[in-house]
């Protein structure tokens, strides 16, 4: 059996790569970045119709699996792939797999949109080409998310649990800090709210979401 993920560390398809790593998956890494027509050529496209990164391809016994969209890549790959033994991070039973999926699609509806913006806007863009006035009103509409995650991280430290599925670093872990990250600029704004603050450091803190960030 082969995984393929197709993507570089500095985009989404950092998420599958550091769930692989994280689990000790082998896997062949793809380098195809998102700029420069990579995407959209032929062969990328009879993969992921969208032409857009991260892919994967999962060679099994019953046939190849192609997964695409970052967040249901990792997710594949930690259910699939991981073991439900409560040590690795694999969802280990109903509750950590709830926990895995519903903060998942929070982050895609709820942070995502106004962490990219923020990210784009304080470090990333050139800073001639910045908007402040973007990024000030995403950190104010991000307000309502991040205290929602205040939330649940300071019930899960009452309940001496540090993330956000159990008392162990998961897939949900995996899937919300990789997008949180990006408010990491706006560091006002995240001070806060200090229980999502420390998780988030020992998160990106991690040597497998370094070397995921790493892959060229």
């Amino acid at each position: 059996m082969t995984l393929k993920i197709y993507g570089i560390g500095a985009s989404r398809a950092a998420r599958p790569i550091w769930t692989a790593l994280e689990l000790g998956v082998p896997f062949e890494h793809i380098p195809t970045p998102y700029a420069g027509g990579a995407t959209r050529t032929p062969e990328f496209l009879a993969i992921n119709p969208n032409g857009h990164i991260p892919a994967l391809v999962d060679e099994r016994p019953e046939g190849a699996v192609t997964v695409w969209e970052s967040m249901a890549c990792a997710l594949y790959i930690a259910r699939v792939h991981g073991k439900a033994d409560g040590q690795s991070i694999a969802p280990a039973n109903a509750r950590e797999e709830a926990e895995a999926l519903r903060w998942s699609f929070w982050t895609v509806t709820e942070l995502e949109k106004d962490a990219l913006t923020v990210l784009m806007h304080r470090m990333a863009m050139p800073e001639d080409q910045r908007k402040p006035e973007l990024a000030d009103q995403a950190e104010g509409r991000l307000k309502v998310p991040l205290a929602v995650l205040e939330k649940h991280l300071q019930a899960q430290n009452a309940q001496g649990q540090a993330y956000l599925a159990a008392n162990r670093f998961t897939v949900a872990d995996v899937c919300v800090a990789s997008v949180a990250s990006w408010i990491r600029p706006a560091a006002a704004l995240l001070a806060h709210y200090p229980a999502v603050s420390s998780w988030l450091h020992a998160c990106v803190e991690r040597p497998a979401q370094k070397q995921a960030r790493a892959m060229k």
